[in-house]
């Protein structure tokens, strides 16, 4: 089976049984209350969930959760790459670096940083929810955190997009807002002190 092929199978593997368990299998007494609507975030955690189980099940040979290691994230991770609609510019292309390209190129499509760093959190908090322990969650080795952050600076550069200048922007606008108050305030209790003041009585001239 060609990778595409065994990705589409993980794609509709995963729809398939995130139906499967919304609708409860189709069994239950007659009457039985439905179940409460789950939240976007509960909806995309179980889809994602089974998403990965899928594709460590159609690997060869298949792969059990608790044989998972962060490699298999990792290449999970590199996996779904394919299905990606952010594109990435190569240090080759025209656009490098560009953060508004003004016509296309054959650069590739890839998943945004951002993309991969959500479904990391949601897939961590997965893994304990179906039985893995905190010490044993491959989601949350450290390897798996340098690889987001490569991709992340990676991605910002081929974009044009400076994580640290923003940092530091914001920290700037943060030191003058800081300064701005204190100034307001500083002014504020001086005019207070002044308008308390007792006043100053001029002596009276005699003529």
């Amino acid at each position: 089976m060609s990778s595409g092929d065994r990705g589409k199978d993980v794609m509709e593997g995963a729809e398939s049984s995130s139906r499967s368990i919304s609708s409860g299998g189709g069994g239950g007494e007659h009457g039985r209350q439905p179940p409460a609507p789950l939240s976007r975030y509960e909806s995309q955690k179980r889809r994602d969930w089974n998403t990965f189980s899928q594709y460590l099940k159609n690997k060869r040979p298949p792969v059990s959760l608790s044989q998972c290691s962060g490699n298999h994230v990792l290449e999970f991770l590199q996996y779904l790459d394919q299905f990606g609609k952010t594109r990435v510019h190569t240090q080759g292309c025209v656009y490098f670096g560009q953060p508004e390209p003004p016509a296309p190129c054959p650069c590739p499509l890839k998943q945004a940083w951002g993309s991969l760093d959500a479904l990391i959190g949601r897939l961590r908090a997965a893994y304990e929810e179906n039985g893995g322990t905190a010490e044993t969650n491959p989601f949350g080795r450290g390897s798996i955190r340098v690889y987001l952050r490569e991709v992340r600076e990676s991605q910002a550069r081929a974009r044009g997009i400076s994580y640290k200048k923003n940092k530091k922007r914001r920290k700037k606008k943060k030191n003058e807002l800081a300064i701005t108050t204190t100034s307001a305030s500083t002014s504020s209790a001086r005019d207070e002190t002044i308008s308390s003041a007792p006043p100053v009585i001029q002596p009276s001239s005699r003529s």
